[in-house]
């Protein structure tokens, strides 16, 4: 079992500059194509396996998140790696990003799938609430119920508005290669 301490942004940065740091992040991979810590290594949490990790043994292991509250929810997973010892960010990427340190940005990638799902149901509970004044109060009942389907999502785990935008052709990954026409 691998002990888990926590580092802060600028310990991150001189374990950086040596050759054998390994970066993870454990963010989604939408998230992680949106913008990363340059060199970081995407491995999502909900994909994860301790077993995959063999390989570590003389490298620094570093792992992050946006904010650090998945990484510190899931230390026991991280503690499952054969390692000596795992680094943690504190705080995440957002504070990488607030301390002025390099990060991959991608533009052109969707927005993280629930950043949509947040936008789409305040516009939709939005739209209920004008409606239910102006037209009917019978449109509050489609406010309550993109509520009560946030409230099953977030119980459940299963969130089929987000399954319904992973459909929408932005949020399509193009898995070609080069050679592609």
């Amino acid at each position: 079992m691998s002990e888990v301490l926590y580092i802060s942004t600028q310990e991150l940065q001189d374990l950086y500059q040596t050759s054998n740091v390994v970066i993870y992040d454990i963010r989604e991979a939408d998230e992680y194509a949106r913008e990363h810590i340059t060199g970081s290594q995407n491995v999502p949490i909900s994909k994860f396996d301790a077993n995959s990790f063999n390989d570590l043994k003389d490298k620094v292991v570093v792992f992050h998140c946006q904010s650090g509250n998945r990484t510190k929810m899931n230390e026991n997973k991280l503690k499952q790696i054969n390692c000596e010892k795992i680094y943690v960010l504190k705080n995440g990427l957002t504070e990488w990003k607030n301390q002025g340190c390099a990060v991959t940005i991608n533009n052109k990638a969707p927005l993280p799938i629930m950043r949509q799902v947040q936008i789409v149901s305040g516009l939709l509970v939005l739209v209920g609430v004008i409606a239910g004044f102006l037209i009917t109060p019978s449109f509050f009942l489609f406010s309550g119920l993109i509520g009560a389907g946030l409230i099953f999502a977030g119980v459940s785990g299963y969130c089929g508005m987000a399954n319904l935008l992973m459909l929408l052709p932005y949020n399509k990954t193009n898995k070609c290669n080069n050679t592609c026409q």
